[in-house]
Formats: structure tokens, C-alpha cells, sequence
């Protein structure tokens, strides 16, 4: 979907427009906005110090823009004048899966992709290991091994305790507050820190004048500054601080009012009114305070009908259709506001009354937090499109799993998700006429990973789900996919632009989970405490006896002595013990199927390269197709079974082995390399625009062609070293 806009000169650089929207949004009137939560470590409120301080940065951004603008322009002249493209746009489809591309293509439903690769070219992509999104997309934009840029998962842990931490951003407190009674006022601002290391290659443009335009490429939270704009995507928080939290209002009961992901909260019908709040951040401003409430009433005017009232608001309410964006606002006391926006889904009025509510997420028209750069980005989006999630993971994949939300429900979201990116995608292609646009979609990998139970007819979560209108789900995504991939072709067409469309990994179906802490038990390499079986977190692991445990998608790690807390595995031994284990966890099988359950393990300390390897797994694991780490080992929850079902409606999976699962790479120009990596296109953009590719990169350039078909560049050999093999997982 295109938002139809007055036609503005095309030309106008995107930096005056956000200058604009600075100049209007430090004019206008509005309450404080912050953020809130020891979860999330963000401060209540700014000093009027500090505003004040803003203020003037503002206004020196604006009258010394003009200057700033005549030398980049120059250094941007020099640098384009090496430069063998005026454009380089990719365009990302996460998950995309090569035989189903293929299989489509060949059956003439994805003609745009045909064309594009019969007239530049086609091929798959090596992608990471392991194949995670995180691991990938961070290798993807910093052209290096994990060993080089940190990221090795979604989770890692604390030495400290071997509780779960995301790995790649540490969000604390502020360090001081100034107490005035019963507040507490923060004095500075939260330490937040990306824990991704390296640099993203468009960061490197920048340094030599070229401006990039970065929409939703994931793990870019916090936003760095470099020349250009960019929307972070994967671990933006929502307002509590956590990846997603979603409600759930029932006047039903329950025997649980917890699920993964989210709260079901129990509400009371008064005649035709229900009341209830919606939760916020803690409320740090007041010692013990707790999260704050907003309070919100429904009033049903008949069946499946309801007048939602909230925050000033009144939203008219049908079952079964999510309201727009609705702000919702918390206050802290002393003025302090926090807001954010979210949407309500109304479920049913009768025989019982259920709400659900998407996670509250950082409002991009007033973001209490930067979750652009520059943050005044985020505000010029909102403005010229209306709001837009905000959280890394959007899509509510654990309503879903819940059997809270319905399909229908889910592809709406992910629907309204990449309908919004497209906006910012197609606006992107409108402003940047020089430079690089990157815009990630997220729909491909969503969907896969909770509709691949129809096209497996061996799932275990595949009986009695396949609805009629849900079995060509994937395929329709596809096709719409492809329907994008044509416009942006048209976009492109005539002006010296290079397009590629790529994903970061492919797909397969996830049928049987594998606890590996209970192979691990098995094998005397962990021990459990008399009560330990079915505890979270592995607080049921003896640690005086045990030498390695299993937490995350991607492996294990070995309990070191002087690495984590109660470590006792010496040092000197490690190595061996890592060999020992992928021995023999290599062809593991799964005898109750009669099938390989893991293709073959990896020492990470032998596939990685770089200063951070340490930080990783010890043990990277590659799964065989329809396998994967079960749900309860990836949290540390001991069970009594090797294998497990998988009956969960995310039922496909890319945490397998990088061979079985590499990506796509479609150009409108020929490339040279054989086996390109997606670590290469970060190196492949540097060389396309005359920028000398770094040493501490390991990617190489893939050797685009000119637009006359003929090369000028060797490609995969610009920076003359090659990178481990395993360690991007290459086929």
C-alpha cells in the first residue's frame, strides 16, 4: 500500500525535511515525554537543564546546517566520482527460502523475480552460523564473522547467575537522582548500549560523504550516528521495557493468568460497562511505586460491538477488528508523562467479554526514547505517514502460540507491519536519488515461522488446523512479495541504480524439539538437584557437577572456571571437552522416528575469528531439518524427555544447519562470485561506490558488472583474505 501524498519536488533533500520537523517539534507545546522501568533502565524525566541544553543543540543543528551541508556535499562529490553506481538499494525479504522462491517462480507466480533474475542474476546466499536472524543481519551489515561483531544469538547469559540476557543491547539505570520528598529525579541519562561491535559499512559511506537512508535493518538499536537517517528494528523495547508484552482481558477464568509473551488479566462486568488499566512501565519517580496504570472502560452497545473510552479517546470497537493506533498515555507525577501507542482487538462480548492489546510501544511521534537517527527521523515518518509500530518484533507470534490471537488476527499484523515499511521504503526511493537505501521486511520470516504447519503434512501441529483459507498462506505472501519486488524494479529503472533482493537465511518446518540439557544429563555432563527437574532458568542445575548446559537457539556452553561464577571446568580443558561433545552430538538421531536429529556440531573457538569469540556459545549446534532446540531447553527448563512434539503453532524454523537453510540473492546485474555470503554485500556496496573495502572485514565483493554487462571490479577479492568457511556457515 502507497499513502497518496501532495506531490513535493522530489529532489529536496531528506535533511531540510527533518530539519523542519525539528524547528516544529521544539516549538510545539507537549508534555515530557521519557521512558520508564528498572526492566528497562530508562529515566522518568530530562532537567529543565537539559532541555534546555537540547534546545540550543537544536537550534545550532539549524543554523549551521548550511555549512555542514556545502562540505559534505563536497566530500560527496569526491567520493561519487570513484563511484561506478549513482544508487544501491537492497531490498530484504528476512527468511525468504530459496526452493520455495524457485518453486514459485517456476509455476509463474512470482514474474517479477523471474525477470530480475534473467536479467541480472540469481543466486543462493551463505548465511551465518548459526543461521539467526541477530547473528545474520549483524554479519550482513558489519561484513564480518560473529567473532568480530558479537551477536551469536537472541539471548546469551550472565556469568554472574546464568540468568538469560538479550545479547545484543544492555539497557541500564541512570547512575544519579536528585530525591525532593517522595520523587526520585533522575539526573542525566540511561546507559543504554548496543553490544554489537563493529562497523555497519554504511557508516563507512558516510565517513566519505555518501548518505544512506537505513529502514528496519535488524539489530541497529540503539541507533549510532553516521551520514544519513536510519529506523532501528530487532530488540527496540516497547514501553515496559520488554520485547513484547501483550494483555489479554477476560471476564472468563482461568487456571493461568500467565503465558509466554504476555498477561491475561481477569475483568468483572457491570451491566454493559468493563472496566479495567492497561500497564506501563514501573513508575521509578517514587520509591516502590510500581507500574503505572492507565484506565480505560468499555461500554457494549450490543453484540460483538463495544465504545472503547481511554485517555480522552472514544473508539468505536467490532469484534474482530483492531482499532487504528490509539495513544495511550501514563503519568508519572510532577507533570512527567509517558506515552505510547497500541492497538485493541475486541474478541467477543458474549457470552463472555474478551480484549486483547498488543504491546504498548514507544510512540514515534513523541518517542520517549531514540529509536532513530537522527530521533527527529522517527517523528518526520509519523508526520508524513501516521504511526507505526515501533517494536522490534511487532508481530505477536506469542498470542498466536497462545491461542489468544487467531490466523486471521496474526496476518493482520504482519500485513499492517510491512504495509507501514512500504510506505518508508518507497518514500526512501523518492528522497535518495544518490547514495544507498536498505529496508528490511520482516512479513516472510513472521508467517513462515507460524503457517508452516499447512504445508507440512507431517507436523504434529498440522491435523485438524489446516483451514481452507490459511493453506496458501505462505504462497500468498510470496506472491504479494514479489508484487513489491516489481514496483521497487520500476523504481529503479533508468538511473544508474544497483537492486538487490536478498534474505538473510532460508526456512524449514521445526516438527521435533530436542532437549539438549537432558542430553547433556544423560551423558554426565550436567547435574540436575534433587527437586531441579521442571525449573526455569536453570535454577535447577547443580553446578558443583556440571560441565556444560544448554540456554538459547544456538548451543552450549561449557560451565569455566573463572568464566562463569561456579565454573569447574579447568581452563587448559576446555578445548577437548568442546571436541568431545560435537563428537558426539555429530549424527545424533531421534530412534522413535527413525531419523539424523543434528547434522553436525561446531567448537565455535574453530569457526569464529575475532577478539569476541570467547563470548560465544562453546558449542554451536546444526540441526537436521525439522529439528530444533525445544522450547523448554532454550530457557533452561529441565524436562524428562529427550525429544518433544512441536505442537505450537510455530511450527518452521531456521536454526538448523547453515547448509540446509541459506539465503537468496537477486541483482539486476550480473555478479561474478560463485558462492556469494551475505557478509560480502556489505564489502560489495563499499566497492560499487569507490570506497576502499576495511581490512578487518571479512566479506568480499561479490563482482557487480557495470551497466553495460562488463566488470570493472575483480569482486570477491577486494580486501585479499577470505574468511573461515564454517564461519558464515557457506555451502
Amino acid at each position: 500500500m502507497i499513502v497518496e501524498r501532495r506531490k513535493t519536488d522530489s529532489r529536496r533533500p531528506l535533511r531540510q525535511t527533518l530539519l523542519l520537523a525539528l524547528v516544529l517539534m521544539l516549538l510545539s507545546e507537549g508534555s515530557a515525554q521519557a521512558y520508564i522501568g528498572p526492566g528497562a533502565g530508562f529515566a522518568v524525566g530530562s532537567t529543565v537543564v537539559a532541555f534546555f541544553l537540547a534546545f540550543l543543540s537544536g537550534l545550532a543543528a539549524i543554523f549551521l546546517w548550511p555549512i555542514r551541508w556545502a562540505l559534505r556535499s563536497f566530500r560527496g562529490r569526491r567520493a561519487m566520482a570513484r563511484a561506478r553506481v549513482k544508487r544501491f538499494v537492497i531490498l530484504g525479504l528476512d527468511g525468504m527460502e530459496p526452493t520455495l522462491a524457485e518453486k514459485f517462480m517456476a509455476e509463474g507466480k512470482m514474474p517479477n523475480l523471474s525477470r530480475l533474475k534473467d536479467e541480472g542474476s540469481y543466486n543462493k546466499l551463505g548465511t551465518t552460523a548459526p543461521p539467526l536472524s541477530p547473528v545474520a543481519w549483524s554479519s550482513f551489515l558489519t561484513g564480518c564473522n560473529p567473532g568480530k561483531h558479537n551477536i551469536f544469538d537472541f539471548l546469551t547469559r550472565d556469568k554472574r547467575n546464568y540468568l538469560p540476557l538479550l545479547s545484543s543491547v544492555s539497557i541500564g539505570d541512570v547512575s544519579r537522582k536528585l530525591k525532593i520528598g517522595k520523587y526520585e529525579i533522575p539526573m542525566g541519562k540511561p546507559n543504554i548500549r548496543l553490544l554489537r561491535k563493529g562497523k555497519p559499512f554504511w557508516n563507512v559511506l558516510g565517513e566519505h560523504g555518501i548518505f544512506s537512508n537505513i529502514i528496519r535493518v535488524p539489530i541497529t538499536f540503539p541507533p549510532e550516528r553516521f551520514r544519513g537517517v536510519l529506523l532501528s528494528a530487532m530488540c527496540v523495547p516497547d514501553l515496559r521495557g520488554s520485547q513484547g508484552t501483550f494483555s489479554y482481558y477476560s471476564t472468563r477464568s482461568a487456571d493461568s493468568a500467565e503465558h509466554i509473551g504476555g498477561e491475561q488479566i481477569h475483568v468483572e462486568r457491570q451491566g454493559d460497562v468493563v472496566k479495567s488499566y492497561l500497564i506501563g512501565p514501573d513508575n521509578t519517580m517514587k520509591k516502590d511505586a510500581g507500574s503505572m496504570k492507565c484506565p480505560f472502560e468499555v461500554r457494549i452497545t450490543g453484540p460483538g460491538e463495544g465504545v472503547l473510552k481511554v485517555g480522552g479517546e472514544t473508539i468505536r470497537l467490532r469484534k474482530g477488528e483492531y482499532t487504528p493506533w490509539v495513544n495511550v498515555t501514563f503519568k508519572a507525577g510532577l507533570g512527567i508523562k509517558v506515552q505510547g501507542i497500541c492497538e485493541f482487538l475486541l474478541q467477543s462480548t458474549e457470552p463472555e467479554f474478551e480484549l486483547y492489546v498488543t504491546p504498548i510501544q514507544i510512540d514515534p511521534n513523541k518517542p520517549a526514547m531514540p529509536v532513530s537517527h537522527p530521533s527527529v527521523f522517527a517523528t518526520y515518518l509519523s508526520k508524513n505517514q501516521g504511526r507505526f509500530a515501533t517494536l522490534g518484533l511487532a508481530e505477536d507470534t506469542w498470542g498466536l502460540n497462545a491461542t489468544l490471537l487467531g490466523d486471521d488476527d496474526f496476518l493482520h499484523q504482519c500485513n499492517e507491519a510491512d504495509a507501514e515499511r512500504e510506505v518508508m521504503f518507497f518514500d526512501a526511493l523518492e528522497k535518495v536519488r544518490r547514495g544507498l537505501c536498505v529496508c528490511v521486511f520482516d512479513g516472510t520470516d513472521r508467517v513462515q515461522h507460524m503457517f508452516w504447519r499447512y504445508i507440512d503434512a507431517e507436523h504434529p501441529a498440522h491435523s485438524g488446523q489446516a483451514e481452507e483459507q490459511h493453506r496458501d498462506a505462505i504462497e500468498q505472501l510470496y506472491v504479494r512479495m514479489d508484487d513489491l519486488v516489481g514496483r521497487t524494479m520500476k523504481k529503479c529503472e533508468g538511473n544508474g541504480t544497483v537492486l538487490m533482493v536478498i534474505s538473510d537465511h532460508g526456512f524449514n518446518s521445526f516438527r521435533r524439539g530436542i532437549d539438549l540439557n537432558v542430553w547433556l544429563e544423560e551423558n554426565g555432563y550436567l547435574k540436575l538437584k534433587p527437586d531441579g527437574l521442571g525449573k526455569k532458568y536453570l535454577a535447577g542445575v547443580d553446578w558443583s557437577q556440571t560441565k556444560a548446559y544448554c540456554l538459547g537457539l544456538a548451543g552450549i556452553w561449557l560451565n569455566i572456571k573463572g568464566r562463569e561464577s561456579q565454573g569447574i571446568v579447568e581452563p587448559s580443558e576446555a578445548d577437548a571437552l568442546r571436541d568431545e561433545i560435537c563428537d558426539k552430538l555429530t549424527g545424533l538421531r531421534d530412534e522413535e522416528k527413525g531419523e539424523m536429529a543434528i547434522s553436525r556440531a561446531f567448537n565455535s573457538h574453530k569457526i569464529y575469528r575475532g577478539p569476541y569469540k570467547g563470548e560465544s556459545q562453546d558449542i554451536i549446534v546444526g540441526y537436521n531439518k525439522g529439528y530444533r532446540v525445544s522450547w523448554e531447553a532454550a530457557i533452561g527448563q529441565q524436562t524428562d524427555k529427550l525429544f518433544h512434539d512441536n505442537t505450537k503453532a510455530w511450527s518452521g524454523d531456521h536454526c538448523i544447519d547453515p547448509k540446509l537453510v541459506p539465503g537468496v540473492l537477486f541483482c539486476n546485474r550480473k555478479i561474478r562470485a560463485e558462492n556469494p555470503r551475505l557478509m560480502d554485500l556489505g564489502p560489495t556496496v563499499l566497492d560499487m561506490f569507490g570506497v576502499d573495502v576495511p581490512k578487518i572485514m571479512d566479506g568480499q565483493s561479490v563482482g557487480v558488472s557495470d551497466a553495460d554487462g562488463s566488470f570493472s571490479s575483480n569482486g570477491h577479492s577486494t580486501n585479499g583474505k577470505n574468511a573461515p568457511t564454517e564461519a558464515v556457515g557457506a555451502s
